[in-house]
């Protein structure tokens, strides 16, 4: 699991909810799990937002077995026990969706207390009703980049860990940045394109 970066004490986070989305790809999930566990960020979900994106990866590639994904879910709420929000169910019945389905997530931001949804889907929440209930949305690009422009490097460092985490098959500065490209996180690329050597 993702290693604690200590210097990031006087970060001030912003409280977010990961949208299944974002925690299905796997360097995605790596990335910003790691800037959870650096501090920058105070990650928020669910057990069901959980069962979703497990759901999903495991129909979409079989060869991953559930057993792993769960094993994946436990250090993730290990690694990050304030994370987990329970209960919810309180605030789904004031929330108004184009799919009541997704109602769980603005649901569980209401009971964090968080600031943003962080999801691909940006359709899925829109923002007159996330207004109501004192939340925004971002893309995982957006968010991250703007978190580098606040705190170049305290973002740079996670990533950097990020970057460690995947010591198994050795990934180089250069070819983390391409990595970020797969993962459609063009701006904080951009910004990190040149700063290979803090990496």
């Amino acid at each position: 699991m993702p290693k604690n970066f200590s210097n990031s004490m006087a970060f001030e986070p912003a409280v977010v909810i990961l949208d299944a989305c974002v925690l299905y790809p796997f360097h995605l999930r790596n990335i910003v799990v790691q800037t959870a566990v650096d501090h920058l960020v105070e990650a928020r979900w669910t057990d069901e937002i959980h069962e979703e994106w497990i759901r999903n990866l495991a129909a979409n590639a079989p060869a991953i077995s559930i057993e792993r994904l769960q094993i994946t879910r436990n250090l993730m709420n290990a690694a990050l026990p304030h994370a987990l929000i329970a209960p919810y169910d309180e605030h789904i019945g004031a929330v108004t969706l184009p799919d009541p389905n997704d109602r769980h997530v603005v649901a569980a931001g209401i009971a964090s207390r968080a600031s943003v949804i962080l999801t691909w889907n940006l359709r899925d929440f829109p923002e007159k009703e996330l207004r109501k209930h004192g939340l925004s949305r971002q893309t995982p690009d957006a968010f991250l980049a703007d978190l580098f422009d606040s705190a170049p490097e305290l973002t740079t460092a996670s990533l950097a860990n990020a970057r460690r985490n995947l010591n198994m098959t050795r990934v180089s500065a250069p070819a983390f940045v391409d990595i970020l490209k797969t993962q459609k996180l063009i701006q904080l690329s951009a910004r990190l394109a040149k700063r290979h050597a803090d990496l």
